[in-house]
Formats: structure tokens, C-alpha cells, sequence
């Protein structure tokens, strides 16, 4: 079994914290640094400041032994051998990463470096972001002798996170150098040998013992653009399903049939291809506007990359109409929208597609209640609660006396609804579903008007109950 190593993580938020978490583990000695005073005081006491699936429970396994967490980046990155930025990469305004985060913490890392380190980009970054760290650290005075800068792209799914990083479908190493390699081969040892998932208190997955997780080295700049077209080509099954879903709408089909007949295709696959609002998230919107950008400094045309783009916005439209058809007009109308996260099992809002339609609800003159498992802390701050923006404590409490219930979240308490309760809370039986989480025919049986995407509406006749009409 190899040696543990030691390892700095420079951020703790979705991707930082559950590198950091997963490292330990794994067995290694982990520090985690954060510039935020409050996270970190959380995180040493035992809060956990995101919510995601086993993460809690790895913590509080390794917080007295395996992982510290700290605010002093110089004393961490003196301590250990590999360093992981995995700091913030948002969109700037011409579609570019600021890597403005990325650079102020490896100018950090230059004044501390007193021996030789493995420098590894765990953010979301463009090609030959690996040249530039290296370009500042020389400009600090860091000898080249004395590191190696590596690409290590994440493909971690939120709510899914801590099973993907130890259960990974592959991990993609990119060094420009075979000592690099070599720490990232120990770094990793644990689940390509196959050591961790022999211990009797491993996390269960899709690796074993004998079906290690595999390993892929490469050029730092093919690491850095496999993370950008893996997430591209996702966002391209996302929208092309969606694309195919009008279609099928405007011909009496049902997406969820063709979707089932073209995953069934192994060269295909069923994953992705679920119709809907679209993606959001701090991932795919993102990196599908970074990857367009670099391809257009590089003069290479990808105008796929803008048509994905353009698909995903416009079947928010699409939806948004498809609640304007269901209700003629929307100004005093109440409407229960169930889910506030960009999918479910996270409490992560970034590009969320229903606080999006919330928003153009809200500027229509409706009154929404909302719901959401995990979310609406975060939701509160962007949708402050007002005369006509509410928050409630469960489904049935937002849907009570409502003129229709929106789902706009995938998560599993939304597809397991009481639905004759339900019936009996709402003012008009209307249900207007954007992740498709029921079959039509289960509605109608239940007196709903049933509106969903990609498939026939189903309109029935109702009587509502009576209440004032608030203006």
C-alpha cells in the first residue's frame, strides 16, 4: 500500500470541500484553507456549509485526525506536497473564466514554497491555464526546479459529489511531467490499486477491489480540455433532447418513449436525455460559454457550442408559455412552485433554472409560493420574501388554495406526491410539470389538468374552489 501524502485543498465549497473529505478518506493527511474566517470557524466546530449526500458523515470520520481546516494558506502550503487550488471560476462577461481567484491565490503559494510541489488545477479552467501558473510563479522568483503544475479536472454531479470522487468513472491526470505523474499516482493509489475499496468501512459503489477506479494521464492541455467538452457534449444531450421534445409535443409524441428507445442504443446511452427546463447549475453553463470562448481565441469556429446555448435559454420560454397557456393570464394569479435548486439532492441555486422562471413569474404580476427540500436559505437571498413571494414549510402548505403547482426541480419528494391531498389543497387542479415526474394518465385519474414537456396536455373540466382574487 503507498504512502500517504500530504495534501493543502485552497477552497471549501462544493468541489474543495469534498476533494478535501474524500482525500482523507482515502487516507491522507489533508489541510483546507479558506480565506473565509466564518466557513472555516463552522467547519472546525462540526457545520457542514453545503448540502450534499455522506458528506457530513465524512467529516465529522475524519475532523479529529484526517482533515483540519485552517485560514493560514502559507503554513498549509509549507506542509504539504500537493497542493489543490480549487477556488471560484465564474463567468466573466465575454464568456471567458476570471481566473482573477486563481491567480491571487497561486501568487499566494509562490511566497510560501520552500521545497518541491505539485501545484494541481481542481477548478474548472481553460486551456493552458497550466502555462500561466507557471508563468507567475517564476514571476515570484519560484525556481522551475522547485514544481510541477498538473491538471486534475472534476466530474463530480452535486447531491451525487462524494460517490462520484471516490467512485469515479475515470481520473484524468494531465503532467507535463513524469514526476508529477508519479505524486499523482500516489495521490490516487488508494482507489486505482484498489486498496480503499477493501476496507471493511468503504463507501459503496461502482469501483471494487477488483474493478479499481482507472486512471488516464495525459498532457496538462488534453486534462483541461477533457473537462470542458466532457461538460459541453452533456449540455448538447440535455439540449438536443429538449429540441427533440418540441417536436415531439407538436406531434402527439412522447419524449419519454423516444427517449427510452434511443437510450436503449449503447453507443447513446439513456443518461442525459431527460427533457426539461434545461441545465443550469455552476458547471454547464459556464463551461459551455469558456469552451466557446477559447475555441474562438484559437480561431476555430464551434458555433454547436452557441446553438446549445440558444437551446437551453429558449425551452425556459417555452415552459414559461406553457403556464401563460394553462392560466390565460398570470397578474394576481397564486402558484405553488415546488423547487427552487437547479436539480435536486443540492441546495445550489447558480443559473437555476426555476429561480429564473420564479423571477419572470414574480415580474408578471403572479404570487408564488415556494418549496424546497434544501434550497431556500440560498433562495432567500436573491428572492427575498415579499407581499407576493412566499416561502412554506412543505408541499401541500405551498399548494394550498394555489391556482396551479409548477415542478421545477427533479427532486424525488416531488415525484411521490399525495396527489388526491394534493387535489384538495389547490384552488384549480392544475399541475404544470417541468421535469416530467408523472405519467399523464396517472394525472387524469386524479382530476388534474396535467401540462408537461414533450408530451400531449391534458385538459379537463374544473370547478374551482372559490376565494377572493388578489390584484
Amino acid at each position: 500500500m503507498s504512502q500517504p501524502v500530504s495534501i493543502c485543498v485552497i477552497g471549501s465549497g462544493y468541489v474543495g470541500l469534498v476533494a478535501a473529505a474524500c482525500f482523507a478518506e482515502m487516507g491522507h493527511r489533508v489541510l483546507c484553507v479558506d480565506n473565509d474566517e466564518a466557513k472555516v470557524k463552522t467547519l472546525c466546530e462540526g457545520g457542514v456549509p453545503i448540502f450534499e449526500k455522506h458528506l457530513p458523515e465524512l467529516l465529522a470520520r475524519h475532523r479529529m485526525g484526517g482533515i483540519d481546516f485552517t485560514v493560514d494558506l502559507a503554513s498549509a502550503v509549507e506542509q504539504c506536497e500537493v497542493v489543490f487550488i480549487a477556488v471560484g471560476t465564474p463567468q466573466g462577461d465575454s464568456g471567458a473564466a476570471d481566473l482573477s481567484f486563481v491567480e491571487a491565490v497561486v501568487s499566494e503559494i509562490a511566497r510560501s514554497i520552500s521545497g518541491y510541489k505539485v501545484i494541481v488545477e481542481k477548478s474548472t479552467v481553460p486551456v493552458y491555464t497550466n502555462e500561466w501558473i507557471s508563468r507567475v510563479l517564476q514571476r515570484h522568483g519560484v525556481a522551475p526546479s522547485s514544481f510541477d503544475v498538473v491538471s486534475n479536472p472534476e466530474f463530480l454531479r452535486e447531491g451525487t459529489a462524494v460517490v462520484d470522487f471516490l467512485h469515479p468513472d475515470r481520473i484524468v491526470v494531465g503532467a507535463n511531467s513524469e514526476r508529477a505523474a508519479q505524486v499523482m499516482r500516489r495521490v490516487y493509489a488508494p482507489l486505482t490499486e484498489g486498496t480503499y475499496y477493501a476496507q471493511p468501512d468503504a463507501l459503496q459503489g461502482a469501483c471494487s477491489a477488483s474493478r479499481p477506479a482507472p486512471l488516464v494521464v495525459t498532457s496538462a492541455q488534453s486534462a483541461e480540455l477533457i473537462k470542458h467538452a466532457s461538460n459541453a457534449f452533456l449540455a448538447l444531450k440535455i439540449s438536443f433532447i429538449n429540441a427533440v421534445a418540441n417536436l415531439a409535443e407538436a406531434v402527439d409524441g412522447d419524449i419519454q418513449d423516444i427517449a427510452a428507445g434511443m437510450g436503449l442504443d449503447t453507443r447513446i446511452g439513456p443518461r442525459f436525455l431527460r427533457a426539461g427546463l434545461g441545465y443550469g447549475g455552476s458547471c454547464f453553463p459556464k463551461d459551455v460559454a469558456a469552451f466557446r470562448w477559447v475555441a474562438q481565441q484559437r480561431g476555430v469556429e464551434f458555433q454547436l457550442l452557441d446553438e446549445i446555448r440558444k437551446i437551453n435559454e429558449r425551452q425556459k420560454e417555452i415552459f414559461f408559455n406553457k403556464v401563460l397557456s394553462a392560466l390565460w393570464t398570470l397578474r394576481g394569479k397564486r402558484l405553488a412552485a415546488l423547487g427552487l435548486a437547479y436539480k435536486g439532492d443540492t441546495d445550489d441555486i447558480r443559473e437555476s433554472p426555476a429561480i429564473d422562471m420564479i423571477k419572470r413569474l414574480l415580474a408578471s404580476g403572479a404570487l408564488v409560493t415556494a418549496y424546497d427540500p434544501a434550497a431556500m436559505e440560498r433562495a432567500r437571498e436573491v428572492l427575498p420574501a415579499s407581499d407576493r413571494m412566499g416561502y412554506a414549510s412543505g408541499v401541500f402548505e405551498a399548494a394550498r388554495d394555489a391556482d396551479a403547482v409548477l415542478i421545477l426541480t427533479d427532486w424525488k419528494e416531488f415525484a411521490n406526491i399525495d396527489l388526491v391531498r394534493l387535489n384538495q389543497e389547490v384552488r384549480f387542479p392544475i399541475v404544470i410539470d417541468g421535469r416530467n415526474l408523472y405519467q399523464p394518465q396517472v394525472m387524469h385519474d386524479h382530476g388534474f389538468t396535467y401540462v408537461s414537456v414533450g408530451r400531449p396536455a391534458i385538459y379537463q373540466a374544473q370547478q374551482g374552489k372559490p376565494r377572493s382574487l388578489a390584484i
